[in-house]
């Protein structure tokens, strides 16, 4: 409904589950449907999240009309993006880009990106693939050249803590590794009280040897300074919940109090 301002002057992150937990805890619905990245830290007291569904492609897309990359991008080119996560890394990496706030649903993005509001925009690939629309996609960046939202790609189902009935039904389509990996992420982002105006990316995964890597980056909204880390530890909700927080331990002392203060 309001477009026209940053997501963290009108509410943050509990913006987009509000009405839907509304719904759930009023008893007007059974079940929740989240996208993971959109959910605070904190459940509303009386849900709970029992499952996470099989986890989509985390990587961010390239959309743009006449470069194949952000790297070959002009100097002063306009990159449109609602995410500080997104505006800090690319302004990190390519400092000559321009950056503006970037809002509305995925078909009102790319209609302004065509009528030249923008030259450049990044959208969740997970999010155009559940579209049918992955063809948009100018192309695939890397986790390295941008390291994705915390759980992004990740659905989660919630359900009123006192439905056992629910709660059954939702733990049986349950995918362990993803809720794992969400886990991990989500502790990273509670360590340091991630909020809309606090540029955090995380990405926890199984690697080849079946263990879990991680790797943490926690940014200025102006991609002046980038603080970085990695992690890997084995894949089991104990070690990776601890290996996410002492992870976000990390970046907090790095950063240190007045890092955090300049962004209020």
């Amino acid at each position: 409904m309001i477009l026209d301002k940053p997501l963290a002057d009108i509410g943050g992150k509990g913006l987009f589950t509000k009405e839907i937990d509304d719904a759930l805890l009023q008893g007007r619905i059974d079940i929740a449907v989240h996208s993971m990245k959109d959910v605070p830290t904190y459940l509303p007291e009386g849900t709970i999240l029992p499952c996470n569904l099989p986890r989509e492609d985390v990587r961010d897309a390239f959309i743009c009309l006449n470069a194949k990359t952000l790297a070959e991008l002009p100097a002063g080119s306009v990159v449109g993006s609602a995410s500080l996560r997104r505006q800090s890394q690319i302004l990190y990496k390519y400092p000559s880009l321009k950056v503006v706030n970037f809002r509305g649903n995925v078909q009102t993005r790319l209609r302004k990106l065509k009528e030249g509001d923008v030259h450049a925009t990044l959208l969740a690939l997970a999010g155009l693939k559940r579209l049918n629309m992955a063809e948009t996609a100018t192309s695939v960046l890397s986790v390295d050249e941008m390291l994705p939202a915390v759980a992004q790609g990740a659905i989660g189902i919630a359900c009123r803590t006192n439905d056992d009935k629910m709660m059954d039904y939702l733990s049986s389509l349950n995918h362990e590794d993803t809720r794992l990996a969400v886990a991990c992420e989500r502790e990273f982002l509670s360590v340091l009280d991630g909020n809309c105006r606090t540029p955090i990316a995380a990405y926890a995964y199984r690697d080849k040897d079946g263990n879990c890597s991680f790797r943490g980056l926690l940014a200025s909204p102006d991609g002046s300074i980038v603080y970085e880390t990695s992690r890997s530890g084995t894949y089991t909700f104990d070690d990776m919940v601890a290996l996410g927080q002492d992870a976000g331990y990390e970046l907090k002392s790095k950063a240190g109090p007045g890092f955090f203060d300049g962004l209020q």
